[in-house]
Order: C-alpha cells, then sequence, then structure tokens
C-alpha cells in the first residue's frame, strides 16, 4: 500500500482518584519512570483502594498544593501527521490527556483534519461503563491480597510513605493494591491538585466535537487490556517502577510543564528525548510501547484498504521516537507525512 510523501518519526494515555471520586487517568503510553499518566487517554474510574482511605484519596485529588506556573504560552501548534493513498486519509495526533485550562490547540491544520473526518480513533472508546470500572477495579487489587508496604525495602517504603504524606494521604491508603498502581497514582495526584484535569485534555474536547457530528468512535484497545498490560508486569519489575517514580516524585510538575511546553511546541523528537531517554527497562518498553505500537501499525494498515477519512488521536509518546506508530509504519513501506 503506497501513501504519500515522505515521513518523519515524532510525536505521544489516567488513574485514580483512586475510589469513586471521579476519573483521573491512567497513562499507558508515556513510558518515562517520571510521569507515567500525562499522555494516555485511558478513561478510567478505578475505585479500588481499600474502603478506609476513599475519602482521603478522594480529597487528595482536589486539595491544593502550592501552585506552579500554567505551561507559559496559551497558543500550541502539537504535531500532526498525515498517511494517504488514494481512496484514503489518515490523520496521526499525538495527545496529552491532562492539561491545565486555557491552552489552545483546536486550530489550523488540526482543525481542518478533523472536521474532514468522517471517523474518530483513539485508544479507547469509554471506561465509564460499571461493568469496566468494576473489572478494573479488581485488576488494580493485589491478588493474592497482600500489602505493598511490607514487599518494598526500607528506604522505598519511607520514600513512598513521605510522598503519601506529602499528597495529604494515609500510609494505608494503597495497601491494598499492585505496585504499577501506586505509581501511577502518585504521578497522576499532584497534577489533579495543581488542576490538571481530564476535562481539558485533547480526548475530551476531541469526544465533545464527535458527538455533536455524531461521528462514529472506534477504539484500538478497551480500558481492560490497557490495565492488565501493567498488571502483567512481573512483581519485581512493578516494584522497581515504583521506586523510580518515587526518586522523581519531587521534580515531576515542573517536569509536566517542561513536557507540555514540549508538546504545545511540536517539538515530537525533543518530546520522545524527554519522556524516554531515562527509561531503562525493556521489558516496560516492549510491553507498553513498542508491542502495541506494532499492533496499532497492523491496524492502519489494514484501515488502508477501506475508503475514507479517519482522525487517529493517540498518546503522543507512541508518535515519538524511534520505535513509533510511524517507524513501525515505515517498516511497512507506508509513508507518512509531517503536516503540523
Amino acid at each position: 500500500m503506497e501513501a504519500e510523501n515522505e515521513g518523519t518519526n515524532d510525536g505521544t494515555q489516567s488513574l485514580v482518584d483512586g475510589c469513586g471520586a471521579g476519573p483521573i487517568r491512567l497513562d499507558m503510553t508515556h513510558l518515562h519512570r517520571r510521569i507515567p499518566a500525562l499522555f494516555a487517554p485511558l478513561l478510567l474510574l478505578l475505585p479500588s483502594c481499600a474502603a478506609p482511605a476513599q475519602e482521603a484519596v478522594a480529597l487528595a485529588a482536589t486539595s491544593a498544593l502550592a501552585p506552579i506556573a500554567a505551561p507559559a504560552s496559551t497558543h500550541a501548534t502539537p504535531a500532526l501527521w498525515k498517511v494517504a493513498d488514494k481512496d484514503t486519509t489518515i490523520w496521526l495526533f499525538g495527545t496529552i490527556h491532562i492539561l491545565p485550562p486555557g491552552i489552545e490547540w483546536y486550530a489550523g491544520p488540526i482543525t481542518q483534519a478533523f472536521e474532514a473526518s468522517d471517523t474518530l480513533v483513539t485508544e479507547i472508546v469509554d471506561a465509564n461503563e460499571p461493568q469496566a470500572a468494576a473489572a478494573i477495579a479488581r485488576i488494580a487489587l493485589s491478588d493474592p491480597p497482600s500489602n505493598l508496604r511490607d514487599q518494598l525495602t526500607p528506604d522505598v517504603r519511607r520514600a513512598f510513605e513521605d510522598a503519601l504524606a506529602t499528597m495529604g494521604l494515609p500510609k494505608a491508603a494503597l495497601d491494598a493494591n499492585d505496585p504499577w498502581y501506586a505509581a501511577v497514582a502518585l504521578s497522576t495526584l499532584p497534577l489533579m491538585k495543581d488542576g490538571y484535569g481530564t476535562m481539558n485534555g485533547v480526548e475530551a474536547q476531541l469526544l465533545s466535537r464527535a458527538k455533536a457530528r455524531s461521528m462514529p468512535h472506534v477504539g484500538l484497545e478497551t480500558p481492560e487490556m490497557q490495565v492488565q498490560l501493567f498488571d502483567s508486569l512481573p512483581h519485581e519489575t512493578q516494584v522497581a517502577y515504583l521506586a523510580e517514580v518515587l526518586k522523581s516524585f519531587p521534580n515531576l510538575r515542573e517536569e509536566v510543564r517542561e513536557m507540555i511546553d514540549t508538546w504545545k511546541a511540536g517539538k515530537a523528537d525533543e518530546l520522545a528525548r524527554l519522556m524516554n531517554e531515562e527509561e531503562s527497562d525493556p521489558l516496560l518498553m516492549k510491553v507498553l510501547l513498542v508491542d502495541r505500537n506494532k499492533a496499532w501499525a497492523g491496524w492502519l494498515q489494514e484501515r488502508l484498504k477501506q475508503p475514507g477519512t479517519v482522525f487517529v488521536a493517540v498518546g503522543a509518546g507512541h508518535l515519538a521516537g524511534n520505535d513509533s506508530v510511524q517507524a513501525q509504519l515505515a517498516g511497512r513501506q507506508i509513508k507518512v507525512k509531517r503536516v503540523q
């Protein structure tokens, strides 16, 4: 299948308010150890905390930290790519799922591409259904039941408890959960407290516009599939992941702002560097990024066989770097053109 013009490999799914206070997102896209919950449109309700901690986790998601300045400019020109043949056009847009208010990215080529499309494709369609939320809650709990803090070395446990205290959470708040879940929670809750939210994220805005147009919406994965990717990781990998997140916890908010500014400027290669330069676990990279990018490239190749115009919006980390979706398409002799 031929596609138009030459391509570049650039580009980038949230979490808990933990226990039923509303959706915070769990990131399946951003593999950087420091910020695992910024770039993934996984619309999850994960009411999986131990019952006594529910109110505390809900409060932590909404209480205020000392404010940090919002990303510098409100105007954004994030990266956009195009794949096309004689009767099919596929737009590739890298998203950030949780954003502060006021960032204006829906303009220019992005507006034109979306409004010319007949189908919206995202990583998942809807995780807010009760059955999905219940299934995800079960997956995020330790099975067989065990105490998370008892699985940590003294230094990591101390850092973990300190981080929970910073968030206004009791030490036992995440005891019933798997290590991966705790890592994602600690990467997301500070952002929610700073005013970042899914309602400002790219997917939420696209979904609103798609619904207004009665636009068909397709998911590349299901919420359960995404959570199972984390849950399938070996226990020692999950614990190591949590330990790495704890190391960078104090700098989380500043690093998020830098990444958002880079995304806003359309600097996809730089975004890939910021996200993945310190990611040293090959299993995490394979399971959460490379294998999924290969699967999505296969889906895109099949979709090119059907006429129409499709707007594909996935976490920006999937559209950046040497293992990006674009690189996987290039391996299938499908060319990609950078539009913005």
